[in-house]
């Protein structure tokens, strides 16, 4: 969850008063864990590019290196102290410690998706960064799926903004694309859970379909060798 409720209009005005150091280091710190609206910030500074304000290039350069840099120090945290700190937090909650080390198995296996995807929806863009470095993701990888989400997220908000604030009240356009957030998380969360049920499901069946083991007495053994 992000700092939503401030206002579009005070966005606005730090970004006409601090210029691109507004779209970078908001952006830099939402995906470094601090809850900020930084898709509102990336979507303010497309609009105010679009009406001559600001330049779209360096608003781009600084939306694309903020998420970079902010995902990368969250990689970084997660890798070497995360692990640590998750297991004392599902201790708190009471969570037994083999349940978090499944879910950090299977974040290993998806964790590609979960980084590139997990770009276009605000609560995953927080966390998949610290949590690819607690599942231990290799970092060139990282490196690589972090840079390709930030490059498209980045690019299709700050053109979205560029183009269509004036034709669309900005409100609205924040709106809609946290609506799309919302989208892209269920279509996530069927691309993780569809498979797993599926595979489960097919598991169950199997062990259904076999034959009970028939397990012979000793004597019954032996009187059939005899015989």
């Amino acid at each position: 969850m992000s700092f939503e409720f401030l206002p579009l209009e005070m966005l606005q005005e730090f970004a006409r008063q601090y210029g691109y150091w507004t779209v970078l280091l908001g952006i830099m710190l939402e995906n470094a864990g601090i809850p900020l609206p930084g898709e509102t910030i990336v979507l303010v500074g497309g609009f105010l590019a679009g009406s001559g304000e600001m330049n779209y290039w360096l608003v781009l350069a600084c939306a694309i290196s903020g998420a970079i840099l902010g995902d990368n120090f969250g990689y970084w945290v997660g890798f070497y102290g995360g692990w640590p700190l998750l297991l004392r937090l599902s201790k708190w909650l009471g969570i037994a410690e083999e349940r978090v080390l499944d879910l950090k198995k299977r974040f290993s296996h998806n964790a590609a998706r979960a980084v590139f995807l997990g770009r276009f929806v605000a609560l995953l863009r927080i966390f998949a960064g610290p949590m690819a470095g607690v599942a231990e993701m290799p970092y060139p990888q990282f490196l690589l799926y972090n840079s390709a989400g930030a490059i498209l997220w980045a690019t299709i908000m700050v053109t979205l903004a560029f183009f269509a604030g004036h034709v669309v009240p900005l409100e609205r356009l924040a709106i809609w694309v946290g609506q799309l957030g919302f989208v892209v998380l269920g279509a996530i969360v069927l691309w993780f859970v569809v498979p797993l049920l599926w595979k489960v499901y097919r598991h169950r069946l199997t062990s259904e379909s076999q034959p009970p083991a028939i397990n012979y007495p000793p004597e019954t053994v032996g009187s059939q060798s005899d015989s």
